[in-house]
C-alpha cells in the first residue's frame, strides 16, 4: 500500500481540505506516524504534522509558532523530497512547497492567516478522499471548536502525561 492511501492519512487530507482543521490533521497523522515501526523526527510524515501545526498556530494569532513551525515543515519537505520519491507521487509538491513559502513570505509581512490546500495528482488518492469524506463530520470553517480545539478538549491525560515525565527526569 502507498503510504498515502493509509485511512489515517487519507482523513489528513480530508480534514486538510475540506474544512481546515489543523488539529485533527496533527492527531490523525501523529496516530499514523506512531504506528509505523522505528518512526523517528525526520520520518516524511512530519513535515505534514508540522504544516498543520503551523497553520494551526496561525490562523488562531501565534504567528511566533507559527513562522518556526512552517519554516521547519519546508525543511523536512526538502529533505524528504530527496530521499523519498515515493512520498513525493500523489502530491504536487512543487505547489505545495510554494505554497509554504508563500505563508511563510505572508507571515513575515504579518499579513493574516490564509489557508493552503494540498493538491492530489491521483485518480486512485482523489477517490479515496471522497470515499472517506462521505463518512466524516465536518466541523464549519469559522467555528469556535475548530478554531480553539486544543483548548476545549479534556487534557487532563496529557497533563498527567507531562507530569509522570518531569517526575521521570527528576
Amino acid at each position: 500500500m502507498h503510504p498515502y492511501h493509509h485511512p489515517l492519512f487519507v482523513k489528513f487530507i480530508v480534514y486538510f481540505n475540506q474544512n481546515q482543521d489543523y488539529f485533527e490533521c496533527h492527531e490523525v497523522l501523529e496516530d499514523y506516524w506512531k504506528s509505523i515501526p522505528d518512526s523517528d523526527k525526520e520520518h516524511p510524515l512530519t513535515a505534514f504534522i508540522l504544516l498543520a501545526t503551523g497553520l494551526y498556530h496561525w490562523r488562531r494569532g501565534n504567528s511566533t509558532g507559527a513562522y518556526r513551525t512552517l519554516r521547519k515543515a519546508v525543511k523536512n519537505f526538502l529533505t524528504f523530497i530527496s530521499k523519498n520519491p515515493t512520498y513525493t507521487e500523489e502530491i504536487d509538491f512543487k505547489r505545495l512547497i510554494h505554497d509554504v513559502q508563500n505563508s511563510i513570505n505572508r507571515l513575515e509581512k504579518q499579513l493574516p492567516f490564509e489557508s493552503i490546500s494540498l493538491i492530489v495528482t491521483s485518480s486512485q488518492l482523489t477517490a479515496l478522499v471522497e470515499s472517506a469524506e462521505q463518512s466524516m463530520e465536518l466541523l464549519s470553517f469559522e467555528s469556535d471548536a475548530l478554531i480553539h480545539k486544543h483548548m476545549l478538549r479534556d487534557r487532563s491525560d496529557i497533563l498527567r502525561e507531562r507530569e509522570e515525565k518531569k517526575k521521570d527526569r527528576c
